[in-house]
């Protein structure tokens, strides 16, 4: 089949059509590249028509169908001559098309731990007064950091953990690291890129990133490696929604159940219990998160067909996120200076951001837990610690 055109534009034939397969071209931009004469109507869904004969794919469809070795070692190949790692996921994804013909979505492509953080907020214990926030590593599927807070839709506490999270972390980066090229030395660091959902709680969050990234990495600025925040709808913040299910699925729903066991030994109307109820739930819960963090860590994800992800397979979150150079990967953390992340902590609220009792409160509890050796606390026995307690506060 040939459909004409004239001579300034391509002309329209299957080797035509084929040799598009190793540009980066919408079914819309192609049908832009022939111009058609009065004779012959060349639409998109023509176009279409002719690629689906040919067995042109698009990124999504090629991604899902290509076996996961394939699609990481292409990916590994492009990594391979880029040593500084100055190509971002864009620059990877093209140079694979022009290559080999072959599109993969962006989305695959992760140089490595700290590319990219999914954050977000989960809500199913706010019922109770205690929602939670988290943010979990793209590449390897790691948990950075689970919190339980007072409010995980007030903007200066996304934020406040954000900067935590970034001051906690700058003592993993590594002399491979993408951030080398920077010679930046110094003890906080930030990911290249943060993704949440749309939510204005993370409008002060999406402004740091922005201005940190500014501020001591300004050259990722002109190259292809993305924006240092971006925003999806919360169904396509996936690393990070489907470790929601796992928490809930495992333990969530087992909090709520404890919870309602102290019905009739808790008035929350009456301070002396709120406060006291306030610092032990609070104590246990973030207990438990930690541990339920450590297991989801050590765990080797199961492989389902047809699922598209950088991970190697048989590799727990951790080993990988800890080794990432074994599997041709980087750690991308970018370095900031320790004093400026602190100074913004302080700036937006401080620590009493992610506090549940004044400091005080919460001394004079520690100190009556211990002197009465009530033990670990469990879901088991936290009622009974509080009956315990209630008289000494």
């Amino acid at each position: 089949m040939i459909l004409m055109s004239p001579t300034s534009y391509m002309t329209i034939t299957d080797e035509g059509l084929d040799g598009l397969k190793f540009l980066t071209y919408s079914r819309r931009s192609t049908t832009s590249l022939f111009l058609p004469n009065d004779s012959t109507s060349c639409r998109e869904a023509s176009i279409g028509r002719r690629f689906k004969l040919l067995g042109l794919k698009g990124s999504g469809a090629m991604t899902a169908e290509l076996p996961d070795d394939q699609k990481h070692q292409l990916i590994l190949d492009q990594m391979a001559k880029d040593p500084a790692g100055r190509r971002g996921p864009s620059l990877i994804k093209e140079a694979i098309a022009h290559e080999t013909g072959i599109h993969l979505t962006s989305t695959i492509i992760s140089l490595g731990p700290h590319h990219e953080w999914s954050c977000d907020g989960h809500d199913k214990l706010s019922v109770i007064g205690f929602p939670i926030w988290a943010v979990r590593d793209v590449w390897s599927g790691r948990w950075l950091g689970v919190w339980v807070v007072p409010n995980n839709w007030y903007m200066q506490t996304v934020a406040y953990l954000y900067l935590s999270l970034v001051a906690k972390l700058g003592g993993q980066i590594q002399a491979h690291s993408l951030c080398v090229q920077f010679g930046l030395m110094s003890k906080a660091g930030m990911p290249l890129q943060s993704t949440t959902d749309c939510g204005s709680e993370t409008v002060m969050m999406y402004g740091l990133a922005n201005a940190l990234r500014e501020q001591f990495s300004p050259e990722l600025g002109v190259v292809k490696i993305g924006p240092a925040h971006r925003f999806l709808k919360s169904v396509h913040n996936i690393t990070i929604e489907r470790g929601w299910g796992q928490l809930h699925k495992q333990w969530g729903a087992n909090v709520k159940i404890f919870w309602e066991q102290g019905v009739e030994l808790y008035d929350p109307t009456v301070p002396k219990q709120y406060d006291l109820v306030q610092w032990l739930w609070l104590r246990l819960i973030q207990q438990e998160l930690d541990s339920f963090v450590s297991r989801s860590n050590d765990h080797k994800p199961r492989t389902t067909p047809g699922k598209s992800k950088s991970l190697p397979k048989g590799v727990t979150p951790h080993l990988a996120y800890s080794f990432p150079e074994k599997y041709g990967a980087t750690n991308c953390l970018q370095s900031i200076e320790t004093g400026i992340v602190e100074g913004l902590m302080k700036e937006i609220g401080g620590g009493e951001l992610v506090e549940f009792v004044p400091l005080a409160y919460a001394a004079k509890a520690e100190a009556v837990y211990f002197s009465l050796g009530l033990g670990e606390l469990t879901l088991t026995n936290i009622w009974s610690v509080f009956e315990a307690m209630l008289p000494h506060m």
